[in-house]
């Protein structure tokens, strides 16, 4: 049986776009233009087409818009699966462990610095109310230090 070739990022950002229709972030905004900021965060980190992919991928598991049998299945290189595998927080999980499994990972923790980047945008966060725009910067400080990522 022949492989299909695998999606090129166009497509998975349009499968992507797909996944999310409909869903919006915190502040309202619809969901593919955090996808989008965070694939843009990725190439300007000179990220390569599995990191592009699995940034327009990252949260599809997590959130529920494409399942994790369409991930396995999905003409997509091994790299852009472990990626966004590791991106995909776990039930109960420990932000250490989550952050150990994105370190483990080859090209995850570029992503889930783009993530982070576009996630605590001071734009971003400044239409969000009071304690959630300060639980949510502490968050992803918190993250960015598991991660060993330093203040840019």
């Amino acid at each position: 049986m022949a492989q299909d070739p695998p999606l090129t990022v166009p497509e998975v950002a349009a499968t992507a776009r797909a996944a999310h229709e409909g869903q919006t972030d915190k502040a309202g905004r619809p969901y593919a233009e955090h996808l989008a900021a965070v694939a843009e965060g990725v190439r300007r980190r000179g990220g390569d087409d599995a990191q592009l992919a699995a940034a327009w991928l990252h949260d599809a598991v997590e959130d529920g818009a494409l399942s994790r049998e369409w991930l396995e299945r999905a003409p997509l290189s091994r790299r852009t699966k472990d990626i966004v595998l590791a991106l995909t927080k776990r039930a109960g999980e420990p932000p250490e462990a989550y952050a150990a499994r994105i370190l483990a990972t080859p090209g995850a923790r570029l992503v889930k610095e783009a993530d982070l980047a576009h996630n605590a945008d001071p734009a971003r966060l400044a239409v969000l109310a009071g304690p959630t725009r300060t639980r949510l910067a502490e968050k992803y400080t918190r993250m960015r230090a598991l991660l060993g990522l330093t203040e840019t």
